[in-house]
């Protein structure tokens, strides 16, 4: 027992090296990712069991996506093959005051055929304890929405806990789905809510500002509205330039609102997958301290992810109990 299940996405991201427009340069990098790919695979190096379920191309490509997530000890038991490609996305990485940019080709992937005929949910859930799923996955088509919706009942009927991250990206919602009905109808089936006062507005059609004392009431009619809602737990980011962050998280339980101090990232490596980390650590925390111990876990390992290139966060949980206990100078270890 005791086994993660994250479902969605594989997604190979080309991208120049450092910090180079693509005009720039004809050398570019590659790495594996996806957004709850990128929770699993974290999840899997602070120690916990893993299982991502998901598709992927059915040739030397997504082979290789296959052996990159099994080096980290995640199963792909439940990965099926199709014969589109993989999804790819394209990034170009920021510095200073410029942006970085992304441009997704994903319409078409092997995932976006998934249906819920393809996952035998009951097997996969067997082992579980811990289901996670994002407002990405929900957004790319019909299938995925039915497939995810499909698992969720199934995890809610076993008494597994379900941690909700419920991203909203418009640019996502094109196959003519509501994407406000459809991630309430989502949360009715979840525990944890990962997420701030953007996502409690966009499902809540309020417009609460970003204050404690608003975050705080946002939540309290969040878990109204949602009653299988337990706690909420906010990620906050302070971007002082493309290379200059600041990370803290906040939480309200039902019981007690508190609030982890600012964790300083003066240089930005990699910002992608960062939120995806927390959402790991917060897993990975909730099941092993107190909730706010968990937060400050989570905020450690967000920012500790800033610090390595590519969607996954190398981080293993020593690493991120160091942090913790406040050795952040970066010196060497010997």
């Amino acid at each position: 027992m005791n086994q993660i299940i994250t479902f969605g996405e594989v997604l190979m991201r080309i991208s120049p090296r450092g910090n180079k427009k693509f005009m720039q340069s004809n050398i570019a990098e590659f790495y594996f990712g996806g957004t709850e790919l990128n929770v699993g695979i974290s999840i899997a190096n602070f120690g916990g069991k893993v299982k991502h379920i998901s598709v992927v191309s059915d040739d030397f490509i997504g082979d290789t996506a296959l052996a990159y997530i099994r080096k980290f000890g995640v199963s792909t038991s439940s990965i099926e093959y199709s014969k589109r490609p993989l999804g790819v996305y394209f990034l170009e990485v920021g510095a200073v005051m410029r942006p970085s940019k992304i441009s997704y080709n994903r319409s078409h992937s092997s995932f976006s055929e998934i249906v819920p005929a393809m996952v035998d949910w009951e097997k996969a859930l067997r082992k579980a304890n811990w289901l996670h799923w994002t407002g990405i996955t929900p957004a790319l088509t019909q299938g995925a929405f039915d497939t995810l919706k499909e698992g969720l009942v199934l995890a809610r009927e076993k008494g597994i806990t379900v941690s909700a991250d419920p991203t909203y990206r418009s640019g996502l919602w094109q196959y003519g789905k509501d994407a406000k009905s459809s991630l309430i109808e989502l949360l009715h089936y979840s525990n944890i809510f990962i997420g701030g006062i953007n996502e409690i507005n966009e499902v809540l059609g309020t417009n609460y500002s970003y204050s404690n004392e608003d975050f705080l009431k946002a939540s309290q009619e969040l878990m109204e509205t949602f009653p299988s809602i337990e706690k909420v737990f906010d990620k906050i980011r302070t971007s002082l330039n493309s290379s200059w962050h600041r990370i803290r998280a906040r939480m309200w339980n039902g019981v007690e609102f508190k609030e982890s101090e600012d964790l300083d990232i003066t240089h930005v490596i990699d910002r992608i997958g960062t939120g995806d980390a927390f959402a790991a650590g917060l897993i990975h925390g909730l099941q092993e301290y107190d909730d706010f111990k968990a937060m400050q876990f989570a905020s450690a390992a967000c920012a500790l992810k800033h610090t390595y290139e590519g969607d996954v966060n190398y981080a293993n949980a020593d690493d991120v109990l160091s942090i913790l206990d406040g050795n952040i100078s970066g010196r060497f270890q010997r």
